[in-house]
């Protein structure tokens, strides 16, 4: 009798710089060594509650979502989203300063995004909303018909919004490298432990393999999604903002995070613990 091979259930998000990251093995570009993955794509929020509930085998998540998670998975060493002085940004219809952000509404992506855990500790007393990041353009109708007073925005609508009118109120990451020095590690790529010693060291592998591929052969890669992906906002099909976008989050500290990044994430964790936003002490533990 034939063995079925269980496939691992790979899940990332709808942005393209995880499309990016997983296109060779989405497209049979690299020897996957008998590994058969399920390919899933899903907002941010859902992503990290995947996680929580122990519901895939890998999947991206916010760095703060790993404060819940770490006892059923490692973080890979590769396939961060990381910011070196830029971030989310916070946008308002008019002019705004940050104190006038305390004890107003403003969106976020999700309570476990990172986005949302820096934007607390700057302005501990405002108001949540939340919106998640799908459709892109939910954000930008919330702030335009004054549902939220602001929105901390983490897609890449961060790099249009001048052109739709709004204004830049803060942005997360150069507020955390004035403070800390250091870059922002907004989202990662996480593992099960219970895969066990072997087939994490393999999986993990094969990913690296496929994020070198993507920055090898990045026009490839590019053309690909623009001819898959096609956004609500038809700004977010140009190609030069995609090749912005992916110039921020999908570069070479994807394919190793550095040691100023790995700093970053204990940094995170250290602040949001001391602030009584995340409740307990996090170990970070990464995989091969």
């Amino acid at each position: 009798m034939k063995k079925t091979i269980r496939p691992i259930t790979l899940a990332y998000s709808v942005d393209s710089d995880d499309l990016f990251m997983f296109y060779a093995l989405l497209e049979g570009k690299i020897d996957t060594k008998g590994i058969v993955f399920e390919h899933q794509r899903h907002d941010t929020l859902a992503l990290n509650d995947l996680a929580i509930n122990k519901a895939v085998d890998i999947t991206a998540v916010s760095i703060h979502a790993y404060a819940e998670i770490s006892e059923n998975y490692l973080l890979l060493p590769h396939g961060g989203s990381i910011g070196v002085n830029y971030g989310p940004l916070v946008l308002s219809r008019e002019a705004m300063s940050l104190k006038d952000l305390n004890g107003r509404k403003i969106s976020v992506p999700g309570f476990s995004t990172t986005a949302y855990l820096v934007f607390k500790l700057i302005c501990p007393d405002f108001i949540p909303e939340v919106i998640p990041i799908t459709p892109f353009g939910r954000t930008f109708a919330a702030l335009q018909d004054h549902s939220v007073d602001a929105a901390v925005v983490i897609h890449e609508g961060n790099l249009t919004y001048k052109e739709r009118g709004f204004h830049k109120v803060l942005d997360l990451g150069q507020w955390w490298w004035q403070e800390t020095g250091l870059p922002l590690p907004l989202g990662g790529n996480v593992i099960r432990k219970s895969l066990g010693t072997e087939k994490i060291a393999l999986i993990s592998d094969l990913l690296r393999q496929s994020i070198a591929y993507a920055l090898k052969h990045r026009n490839e890669v590019i053309d690909y999604l623009l001819a898959r992906e096609v956004r609500d906002d038809p700004a977010l099909n140009d190609r030069a903002l995609l090749d912005r976008y992916l110039d921020l989050y999908a570069n070479r500290d994807t394919l190793e995070y550095p040691d100023a990044a790995r700093k970053g994430i204990v940094e995170l964790f250290r602040r949001g613990y001391e602030a009584g936003i995340i409740k307990k002490p996090v170990t970070v533990e990464f995989a091969p």
